[in-house]
């Protein structure tokens, strides 16, 4: 079976007198529309998401299941996240991103079974 491919998408909204961007993720879980939000692991990311969407509103999401022992030998599964989008050249860009809230992992993790 194969995956089917999730896309972030960004939207523009205004603070004061500049403008930001917002990153999210659409789907329908049991028959409701349902946004996940995502963001950068820390402020920076924001100019690499910039450079990795370029002039689109939307990007490929990546989705990198990792698995881990804890010191006390339980395993401790879960999912890193990417954006990723391809140039005309086909040169990749990517960036690393995570869930904006709580209740937005559990939405991703609803959306991606």
């Amino acid at each position: 079976m194969a995956k089917k491919q999730i896309v972030v998408e960004r939207e523009t909204f205004k603070m004061g007198e500049k403008e930001y961007y917002s990153y999210f993720v659409k789907g329908s879980v049991r028959g409701r529309d349902v946004r996940a939000g995502v963001k950068p692991p820390d402020n920076g990311g924001y100019v690499v998401l910039d450079i990795v969407f370029g002039n689109s509103m939307s990007a490929e999401l990546t989705v990198k299941p990792f698995e881990m022992k804890d010191d006390g030998g339980n395993v401790i599964k879960g999912n890193t996240y990417g954006v990723r989008s391809v140039d005309e050249n086909g040169k990749v860009y990517e960036c690393t991103v995570k869930p904006a809230r709580l209740s937005d992992k559990a939405l991703l993790t609803m959306l991606l079974d």
